[in-house]
């Protein structure tokens, strides 16, 4: 890698995977290192956006930037790799004017999105010049993986196709994770403290029959605040120059990229709707979260809880039928505690969910 361009992070893997926790415990690892994050998120509520942003980073002097001050750009307007023109460009070329004041590029697809189209975007002069893909980082959600789900919630993945007018490729979830897989300098697998030895064989099995022998796999799971416990060591300094070798990567969708496909969804959409209740009973919050879990199409529900006497904000994430929660940190002096969830789903109407989790409020 030459000295003077800046490296980028490419991490892909399925909603649900753990990029976003990978994400932010490379930002709260980062000792000083001026971090932009390019995140691409479907939801009014861009919750990981804002997760990013106030990750604790370990420092208190003002030598030392905060994730407010490193920028965060987020990709809303579809599949990252289908809008590479039209919105991940624009945003390269914004971050290699600030060139100088910046040490690395985080770079969190959505959970669709082949890495190949956005990694050959590193090979446009204008890019090329400034920047180097560090490495894909494919992060995989390892108790699907041993089930041969591939994903949480494979339901959810269909729905999130549907919802994106942009993206130009077929999600079948096989084809998909060799794609994903085929571009990676590095495998993380995700959720490892839940795996057992013979469902951690074969996740290996499947890893082992998709990547060469060259890609190093590593297994990561959570500490019990809900972080990764993935060092910024493992993620950062692979130095793979990957855009040097992504034209002789092979996938499957090579030619959807070529030709591109037309669709039509309306009938069958996404519908997204925030919650904002004031602080509210934590225990209660979650019953009635589980309840709405089972009884509606929900996809995905993320976001943040105000408990009376707790100091700091709870974090919220549902995924499928899994609800998963952790402090991350303090309120500030000048926030309003308040509670805000985004849901994702099929059917779902935000004065019905209003009407059910008002009950939690306190």
């Amino acid at each position: 890698m030459q000295l003077n361009k800046i490296p980028a992070t490419v991490v892909t893997g399925f909603l649900g995977s753990g990029k976003t926790t990978l994400l932010a415990n490379v930002i709260r690892q980062a000792q000083g290192k001026r971090i932009a994050v390019i995140v691409n998120e479907f939801g009014e509520l861009d919750i990981d956006a804002d997760l990013l942003r106030n990750c604790p980073l370990e420092c208190e002097d003002e030598t030392q930037p905060s994730s407010a001050q490193q920028g965060i750009y987020e990709l809303a307007n579809g599949c990252i790799c289908c809008t590479v023109e039209e919105e991940f460009l624009p945003v390269m070329q914004e971050l290699v004017k600030r060139r100088d004041d910046i040490d690395h590029i985080l770079i969190e697809t959505s959970g669709l999105a082949l890495p190949k189209p956005l990694v050959q975007a590193f090979n446009w002069p204008d890019i090329k010049q400034h920047c180097t893909v560090d490495a894909v980082i494919t992060v995989i959600d390892g108790p699907a993986v041993a089930a041969g789900r591939f994903a949480h919630d494979i339901d959810q993945v269909q729905q999130q196709r549907l919802a994106d007018d942009s993206l130009n490729h077929d999600p079948d979830l096989a084809e998909l994770l060799d794609d994903q897989l085929s571009a990676a300098d590095l495998v993380l697998v995700s959720k490892s403290d839940l795996l057992n030895a013979e469902q951690r064989s074969q996740v290996e099995k499947v890893v082992s029959n998709r990547v060469p022998a060259a890609v190093k796999t590593a297994y990561i799971g959570q500490t019990t605040a809900g972080q990764s416990d993935a060092s910024i060591e493992l993620v950062m300094g692979l130095e793979a120059a990957a855009e040097e070798r992504i034209n002789d990567v092979h996938t499957h969708h090579d030619h959807h990229h070529d030709h591109g496909h037309d669709h039509d969804h309306a009938h069958d959409h996404f519908d997204s709707c925030v919650i904002r209740l004031g602080e509210v009973d934590g225990e209660r919050l979650q019953r009635i979260l589980q309840d709405l879990l089972q009884q509606h199409l929900i996809y995905r529900c993320k976001g943040f809880a105000a408990l009376p006497g707790k100091p700091m904000r709870q974090v919220l994430q549902a995924v499928g039928q899994r609800l998963e929660s952790h402090f991350d940190r303090l309120w500030q002096v000048e926030e309003t505690k308040a509670t805000n969830l985004v849901f994702i789903g099929k059917h779902i109407s935000a004065e019905v969910l209003t009407k059910a989790l008002k009950p939690a409020e306190i």
